[in-house]
């Protein structure tokens, strides 16, 4: 009929928000009372709140892996081998590693169900192979339709001191003058070649060696990660190389409006994915000075912010009852985040340990929140052992799509639990890799409330009596700074979540029950792992003509975000 207003279709749109390196005591509905959070609270409030939600590791690059495939890092090459901490994460775009292209993503079971995908923010899963044009790992090549946002991760050369403005604007400016000498070079070269004029060669030669001089100099000078590493793109452009770090939460909260207001009649899948709270912390002026706990406080409240804008278009729309919102973080705050005596990581409550530590709870119980009004009961509370793994299957479940049967998803389906339909968690045992090294396992224990973990490995903290490891910055997994337990360390989490106190078999009469448990559950577990492909390579490993480039290359300078922000706003 004509002009009559197109239906909208009933399934549910799904919004998942994911912050970068947030600590579970920094949200006021995990109990900071000094962090303002009142847009993630409210959200609480309206949903449902996990306590014991779970990271597959605590680290951005693996952890983000098992978030989107729901399956532990370990199964998919995602998991490093080696001993350098670091490099269990990708440290540069000139990796040829990524997410291998045979796994099933969440985005990618809801894309062939008819949904429209978006991903916003940080990607950190790779991105080329054997170009710097190839994009075998862009997220597009994993069930997303629009992309913008960080294929990399931020890092501290990416919101560079403001003295920098002027070593960009001269690098710029180098830039346009070597391409209008290269002009006038080819010009007189066609020139002389035709008969049009007479120029001698030793000037061409010396005009071209002039090229070549200034263009190793220039290419010499930007050799940080600033210039290659710290760039934005939209779909498959880049934006913006260097990007401008404080501007590109605003332009991604844009970006997230924009795709709400244009899917509102058509369901639709978003993960924001969230630069903040990471370092080096880009806080917009209007931000800056107005928590009580330094830049690190004004950029989570910062990101608050940011997440009501993003509530208030779901609302606006008219999406609030039928859209599933899920909150979380990727990993534990970073103890050892700090500048002099300032801290610029998260703070992870009572619980021991923090990002880079997959054994401690610190590094991996994150905060969860899943708001649903029209199926959810609001301000429930769950106690329950879940994962960010468990993404997946549920996601999976609501549009009615079975599970792939030719691998393992370690991840559960939520929803029979967060409806009250089940009282206990699916996940019986829970497994925590650091890198591919298991640390620690989790049991819950059937048919009663007790929480156990069971530790194989900790960190060496250092220097000696502190909480963390500052003199290395991460702590290893494996190696001289670990210490294995023979026997394992045993605690009672629901009795001890600080895991300050560890049992023995005078001051626990389970406790020969559950090493026999735990150890029972870890031999079926191995016997599920299968050696794959590894996907983390020699982080010293860095290949140039893999990094990303706006231009012709070493030229890579842009900002296309400065011209069409007129167009935006």
């Amino acid at each position: 009929m004509c002009g009559a207003t197109p239906e909208k279709d009933s399934r549910p749109n799904i919004l998942l928000i994911m912050v970068d390196d947030l600590g579970i005591g920094d949200l006021g509905c995990y109990g900071n009372d000094t962090v303002r959070t009142p847009n993630i609270n409210r959200l609480a409030r309206e949903g449902v709140k996990l306590t014991q939600n779970i990271a597959a590791e605590s680290l951005c690059t693996p952890s983000r892996s098992a978030f989107l495939t729901g399956r532990y890092p370990v199964r998919t090459g995602m998991a490093f081998q080696g001993i350098e901490r670091r490099c269990s994460v990708y440290t540069s775009l000139g990796f040829s590693g990524g997410l291998p292209r045979n796994e099933t993503t969440f985005a990618s079971i809801l894309k062939k169900e008819g949904y429209r995908t978006g991903l916003i923010g940080k990607w950190h899963q790779g991105l080329n192979c054997k170009s710097r044009s190839d994009h075998c790992h862009h997220p597009e090549m994993y069930g997303f339709d629009f992309y913008y946002g960080m294929p990399h991760t931020l890092s501290p050369p990416c919101w560079p001191d403001p003295s920098r403005d002027t070593e960009l604007s001269i690098n710029y400016k180098l830039w346009m003058c070597l391409q209008l000498v290269a002009i006038v070079v080819l010009t007189l070269v066609l020139g002389k070649l035709s008969g049009w004029f007479s120029v001698p060669w030793s000037l061409i030669i010396a005009m071209t060696l002039f090229i070549v001089l200034l263009s190793y100099a220039w290419f010499s000078s930007l050799t940080t990660d600033l210039y290659w590493d710290c760039l934005m793109m939209r779909g498959h452009e880049i934006t913006e190389q260097p990007m401008k770090a404080e501007r590109a939460g605003s332009i991604m909260v844009q970006e997230a409006v924009s795709f709400i207001e244009k899917n509102r009649l058509h369901p639709f899948l978003l993960f924001f994915s969230f630069l903040h709270v990471h370092v080096p912390l880009p806080t917009t002026d209007k931000f800056m000075g107005i928590s009580k706990h330094g830049l690190y406080g004004d950029n989570v409240e910062e990101m608050d912010f940011m997440v009501g804008t993003i509530l208030n278009a779901i609302d606006a729309n008219g999406l609030k009852n039928n859209t599933l919102v899920y909150f979380a973080s990727d990993h534990g705050g970073h103890l050892e985040a700090r500048r002099g005596h300032t801290q610029l990581g998260g703070w992870n409550g009572i619980y021991k340990g923090g990002k880079g530590m997959s054994g401690w709870e610190g590094g991996i119980r994150v905060p969860g929140i899943i708001r649903w009004p029209q199926m959810l009961q609001a301000g429930k509370v769950i106690d329950e052992p879940t994962s960010l793994m468990d993404v997946l299957p549920t996601l999976a479940s609501l549009v009615g799509v079975p599970l792939p049967s030719d691998r393992v998803i370690d991840g559960r389906d939520l929803m029979p639990l967060l409806q009250g339909k089940v009282q206990h968690s699916e996940h019986e045992f829970l497994f925590h890799y650091c890198g591919s090294y298991l640390h620690a396992i989790r049991w819950r224990e059937t048919g009663s409330a007790r929480v156990w973990k069971v530790h194989y490995m900790t960190p060496v903290f250092s220097p000696q009596g502190a909480i963390g490891c500052y003199d290395i910055l991460f702590c290893q997994c494996t190696g001289e700074n670990v210490t294995r337990h023979s026997p394992p360390l045993v605690f009672d989490l629901s009795r001890d979540p600080s895991e300050s106190t560890p049992l023995s078999p005078d001051t626990e009469p389970l406790y020969n029950l559950v090493i026999n448990s735990v150890e029972e559950a870890l031999a079926e577990h191995r016997q599920t792992l299968t050696p794959v492909p590894p996907q983390m390579p020699d982080c010293r490993l860095d290949n140039v003509w893999l990094r990303p480039c706006c231009g012709v290359f070493p030229f890579c300078l842009c900002d296309h975000e400065k011209k069409d922000a007129g167009l935006r706003n």
